[in-house]
C-alpha cells in the first residue's frame, strides 16, 4: 500500500492547502525553512545598519556630555531601536503601507534581531575593560564598539536565518519589496 492510501485530508489539512492556495508569489512556510545565508546575512545587515547608527550617535553623545554609563548605554539602546525601527518603517512606507500596519511590520520584523545585536553589542561593551571610560578619541572606545557590532552580526545572523526560515522577522517584511 502506499502513502496516498493512508491519506486524508483533515479539516485541518485542508484549511492550510485552502489558505496558502493563491499565495504563489509567496514561499510556503516549506520555503521559509531552507532561508538562505545571504538572506540571513542581508537581513541581520540591514538591521546593523539602522542599529549602528543608533549606537554609535547615543554612546557618542553621552560619552561628549559627561554623561555616566548607564545613562549613555540606555541612549545608545534606545537610539538603535529607533533607527533600527526606521529603516523598515520607511521602507514599508514606500511600499505603499499606511502608518498603523508599516509600525505592525517594522516591530515584527526587527524586535528580536535588535534586541539580540543590542545585548551582545552592549555586553561586549559593558564586558571590555576600561570601554565604558573611554573617550570619543580613545581607540578603545572605538575599537570595543565596532568590534562588538561584528560580534553582534554573527551571533544575530544565525538568529535572522532562523526566525526567517519560520516566516518571521524579517520574512515579514518580504511581501513588501
Amino acid at each position: 500500500m502506499s502513502h496516498s492510501d493512508h491519506h486524508t485530508d483533515t479539516p485541518h489539512e485542508q484549511h492550510e492547502q485552502d489558505s496558502h492556495a493563491g499565495h504563489g508569489g509567496h514561499a510556503s512556510h516549506a520555503g521559509h525553512a531552507g532561508a538562505s545565508w545571504a538572506m540571513a546575512m542581508k537581513a541581520t545587515l540591514h538591521c546593523l545598519t539602522g542599529c549602528a547608527i543608533g549606537e554609535i550617535l547615543g554612546m557618542a553623545i553621552g560619552t561628549a556630555l559627561g554623561w555616566g554609563n548607564v545613562s549613555t548605554m540606555v541612549a545608545a539602546i534606545v537610539l538603535a531601536f529607533l533607527f533600527g525601527y526606521s529603516f523598515t518603517l520607511f521602507a514599508v512606507r514606500g511600499a505603499g503601507l499606511d502608518l498603523k500596519s508599516a509600525i505592525k511590520v517594522a516591530l515584527a520584523a526587527d524586535t528580536v534581531s535588535i534586541a539580540v545585536m543590542e545585548l551582545v553589542d552592549n555586553g561586549i561593551i559593558a564586558l571590555v575593560p576600561g570601554s565604558m571610560d573611554a573617550q570619543l578619541s580613545d581607540g578603545l572606545f572605538w575599537s570595543t564598539l565596532l568590534g562588538g557590532f561584528v560580534i553582534a552580526f554573527l551571533i544575530t545572523t544565525p538568529v535572522n536565518k532562523w526566525m526567517i526560515g519560520r516566516g518571521k522577522g524579517h520574512a515579514v517584511v518580504h511581501g513588501y519589496h
